[in-house]
This record gives C-alpha cells, structure tokens and sequence, in this order.
C-alpha cells in the first residue's frame, strides 16, 4: 500500500492542465449502454474510479478500450442487465447503470451501492424517479430488481441530486411518451451528459435548469463526445496555490464552473485571474478567513469544502464553514486537528480558527476529497513531514497527484508503505 509523503512550506507556482471530470465521464460510460453502436470519449481521465467502472461495464458485455485519453465503448454484444456487488460496492457512481440498462433491456438487476462514507446518500431518489416514469423495484438479497416498460411521465425530485437526475435522464430516453424531471440538478455534469445523449439521438431539453424535459426514441446512434474539464481538480490546485502562498495557474478549466470558487477566494484576499480556458490564483500576502455554505450547483460545491477547511486553518481570524449537502463531510476535521489546526466542530457547521502554521505528522485518508484536503495541508506545513495513509482513496478522483504538485514545486513523493 502507498503513502504520500510531503515536506510543506514551499509556494507553488506554475501551471497544470486539468484532465478531464471524474464526474462527467462515468455517467458518460454507462449511456453508452444505450447506443446501438459504438461511442468515443476523448479526454478520459485515468483514474480508478474509471478503471473500475470499466470493469463493471464488461460484466454487462460493452467493450471497452481505453488507450491514454481515448475510449470506445461497443454495444453490440450486451447481453447481460446486471451489475454484480464486486464492482458497484466499490464505487457509488456504479448505480448509474441502473436507468440505462432498464432501458435497453425492460428489467436491470443492480447491487446496492458503496462509495466514500460521507453520508447515506439514500438511493430511494433513483428507485421513486424510476417508479413514477413506470418501473417496478423491488429489492431482493441486497440487489435493486427493476422491471419495465417505462412510460415516461412527471417527477420532482426530493432534492436535486445530480445522480437520480442521470440515472432518471438515460432511462427516459428509451423509455415511452414525454418525461419531465423537475427540481433537476443544474451541474456542469448535467448538461455534459445531457449534451453526449442527444448526440446519440436522444431529445432532451433544459439540461442545466430545474426542469428537464426528454422525449423517448426507440433507438440511440454511437457519438463522439469530450469530456468537459474537471472543476473540483481545477479547484483543488486553485487552493492549493493560495494555501501556500504561491501563485498557479490552471489550464484547459471552464472559469464559469468555478465561479463560486473564485468569488470566496478572492473575498479570502487572493488574487483570481481569467484568462479564456486559464485561471490564475495567487496570495503571497495571505488571507483572511471568510463563511462558506455548500450548497448544489451554481452555490460552493460540496466537494472543494474539505480543501477549503485546509487553507482556512492558517487564514487571520475566524472562519464558519456550514456543510448542507451531506451530513458526515468533515471527517477531515479531526487529522487536520494533528497537524495543529484549531477547529471546533458543531453539527453541520464547524468553526475555523486561523493558526500560524500547521506542523507535519502522520495523518490518514478518510475519502476522497478529504485526502485532497491532507494533501494541501501537508504542502501548508511549516515544519516536518507530513505522511499520508491510505491513498488509494485519492487516487479516485486525481491522477498522479504527486507528481502534479512536484511540477510546481512541491516537495512530495509517493513511497510504499
């Protein structure tokens, strides 16, 4: 097993490319279940998580090739609506196969979910969606059993999850008649998906709103697609160039997508510059603490609040930081706590007092962001050595992170355990 070690206290500077969303590109995978023919993917990022949906996709009979940023992914011998514990207990996003494999085949068998516990998570929002648009579920031996046809219909989400929004949008594309699924997520991810279906064929409308409306088709075409860039990896430089005081770039963002981002950090008293696809954070004077609530998109997303709380630890003044989205996302708090940060942790809400500076110390990864969060601490350090366990849970959603940071000057290496 791997450890990250950092020696901290040095500004980063530089500029690094951000590959394309982990996010974006697993929905992606799964609606290629719905095509007749073979799609391409540009722009794919390597990391686990899609290494495991790859092979989670083959129990279904897709084939798939993934060589450097390309992937084909071939319908043509599907022959199996299943999605076996193996692999979907490994990854939350794994339940998305559930809509688009109900709709080739009139019935799915999925394995309940896993993932990063970061909260429950309930997947009762998919299974109410696919019952209002005509499914039957039900939920034997630790499996969701759906059966169609699925007639389509009206659905307001409980909440404007970003997966129930998927999963629903893919199913009703093959389903019957007219859907219309309100309170929708708006994320960038949303229209991406909702963007690679219609170029299959599908008829979709108002992705990016609260209401989105799909027409059913009897078939989906193969189609080529670019995966839209990764905002949370973009944020997470972004942070992380501030938190130590130095001054970096990102290459190949969307600057619209890390508006929330970039209003906090520039209210915390760094610097944030646009520059077309390329955004520049930078703060060697410091910063000040400031309030953050996460909130669904277009609000501060949930997934840069843990890196966030890292910077903070060290900013002038008092910080708040009000978590909404999931409610067990600040498992971070308490190995930030061992490197000498000063935080006080009240339901939802924790209290960010800003120290001097954090000290290095042997500290262990809890999920993935939450290891993103270590990893800027570590680079904050003033002193020691910051080692970090578990690591496979970054290496999720980041893709050679160490080396990423060493390109801008960081003083980090992989080593075995």
């Amino acid at each position: 097993m791997d450890k990250i070690r950092i020696r901290g206290g040095i500004p980063l500077k530089g500029s690094v490319r951000v590959h394309g969303a982990k996010n974006a590109v697993l929905p992606l995978m799964a609606a290629a279940i719905l095509a007749e023919d073979a799609c391409v993917l540009h722009n794919v990022p390597c990391l686990h998580d899609v290494f495991t949906m790859d092979k989670l996709l083959s129990c279904t009979g897709l084939v798939i090739d993934f060589t450097g940023r390309y992937m084909t992914l071939d319908p043509a011998n599907i022959n199996t609506p299943e999605a076996p514990y193996e692999w979907v207990r490994k990854m939350r996003a794994s339940f998305f196969v559930l809509g688009p494999l109900l709709a080739r085949f009139g019935r799915a068998r999925v394995s309940l979910p896993g993932g990063c516990a970061i909260g429950t998570r309930p997947v009762d929002i998919h299974i109410k969606g696919l019952e209002a648009l005509g499914a039957k579920i039900t939920i034997e031996d630790g499996y969701v059993v759906a059966e169609g046809p699925l007639h389509g219909g009206d659905y307001t989400l409980d909440f404007p999850s970003v997966g129930a929004t998927e999963n629903l949008m893919m199913a009703a594309c093959r389903g019957k008649n007219f859907t219309r699924i309100m309170n929708a997520a708006r994320e960038p991810e949303i229209e991406d998906l909702a963007r690679f279906l219609n170029a299959m064929g599908a008829q979709i409308s108002g992705a990016g709103t609260d209401m989105i409306c799909v027409a059913g088709v009897d078939t989906l075409h193969g189609a080529e697609h670019v995966v839209l860039p990764d905002r949370i990896e973009a944020g997470t430089f972004l942070i992380a160039g501030v938190a130590t005081g130095g001054d970096v770039t990102v290459l190949n963002a969307n600057p619209e997508h890390l508006s929330g981002l970039s209003e906090k950090l520039r209210e915390a008293g760094a610097l944030v510059e646009v520059h077309g696809g390329h955004v520049r954070a930078a703060a060697p004077d410091g910063i000040k603490g400031v309030d953050i609530t996460t909130l669904v998109y277009p609000g501060f997303a949930t997934d840069l609040q843990a890196q966030m709380m890292a910077l903070l630890t060290c900013a002038s003044g008092v910080s708040r930081i009000k978590e909404t989205v999931f409610e067990n996302r600040f498992m971070q708090a308490a190995e930030l706590t061992r490197m000498g940060a000063d935080i006080d942790l009240d339901g939802n809400t924790v209290i960010v007092r800003g120290v001097p500076a954090l000290s290095g110390a042997p500290v262990m990864a809890s999920d993935l962001r939450a290891s993103a969060a270590l990893v800027i601490a570590g680079l904050m350090a003033k002193r020691g050595e910051t080692a970090i366990s578990r690591v496979y849970h970054i290496d999720r959603g980041y893709e050679r992170i160490e080396e990423r940071f060493a390109s801008l000057g960081a003083d980090i290496e992989r080593v075995r355990e």
